[in-house]
Parts: C-alpha cells; structure tokens; sequence
C-alpha cells in the first residue's frame, strides 16, 4: 500500500485569507478550513502576509491501514502547507483529560506514517511543526522542554500547543 499526502484529491484549494479558521464538526468527516463561521472555528489560522497555503485532511480523507490489517491508523486531522513550511494540525473540543497526550500521540504517529512515506520531500521543508489545537484551552500551553526537545531531535518537527497558528 501507498500513502501519499501530497498528491490526494483531499486537498482543499489554496487560501490566502488573512485570517480562517480550522473545523472538525466530530461527525467522522474530514476536517476542513472555513472563513466565514468563527463559532466553528477550532483553531485560528493568523496569515497576515496572505501566503498561500494549502490545508489538506488527513483523518477520515487519507486512509492508513495498520500493518497486516484493516484497522485504520490513528493519524491527525489536518495538514497545512506553504512555502517552505509543513505544520500538521491536531484538532479537539475537550474542557478535561488528557487531550493534550492523546493529540500529540496522533501527531506523534502521523509524524511516523510522514516520515515512512515522504522522508525524502520532508528533507525539502525548513519549518516543521505539529500542533495540539483545542477550542476548550485557546492559550497556549508550555510543553515540557525535554519532551520537546526528544521530539524534535527524533523528527525534526517542533511541537506547539494553542488554538492560534501564526504563518
């Protein structure tokens, strides 16, 4: 089986919207960009430069089944891209728990999928990142430095943990 996220009829037209938001409406669609209803939004795309960027779906869009069986994968639900720059993005409404664990294990393990298919275009890109998005917790949250730091020099992608996506 081969997985390509950058060459998939998933991926949504170019924006360069100044601002737009990010939406998952938790009804296992994929998950998709949207200007005009903030009340969807679950994370806030900031692109005052008005670059192009292209959000792809990765979770209920880019299907990876486990090895050796049918069970889909646990991946992310989106990824974004422009210029020089590929961030995935993790997408909960959660006020309790441990949401901010589980997202980074979903990044963490579409990272590896990434890696696994894509390592040589991923060479390309300078600015790596996957965030934790959620609507219940929009400020942003420090993550352990070391655990940071082990993830960056496994992967290259730097984690961040908020609701605002700055380009």
């Amino acid at each position: 089986m081969t997985v390509n996220f950058f060459n998939t009829n998933c991926t949504e037209t170019p924006r360069t919207d100044s601002e737009f938001g990010i939406c998952d409406d938790q009804n296992n669609a994929k998950a998709y960009t949207d200007s005009t209803n903030k009340e969807k939004w679950i994370v806030i795309v900031k692109n005052e430069a008005n670059q192009s960027i292209v959000f792809t779906p990765i979770d209920n869009c880019i299907i990876v089944l486990k090895p050796g069986s049918s069970d889909k994968e646990s991946t992310c639900d989106g990824m974004l891209t422009f210029r020089d720059s590929l961030f995935l993005v993790e997408l909960k409404v959660q006020r309790t728990g441990e949401w901010i664990t589980r997202a980074i294990g979903q990044l963490e393990n579409t990272v590896q999928i990434l890696l696994k298919y894509h390592y040589a275009d991923l060479q390309n890109i300078k600015y790596k990142k996957v965030y934790a998005c959620n609507r219940k917790h929009p400020r942003f949250t420090v993550i352990d430095n070391e655990r940071n730091k082990r993830f960056f020099q496994k992967y290259g992608f730097r984690i961040d943990v908020q609701a605002e996506i700055v380009v």
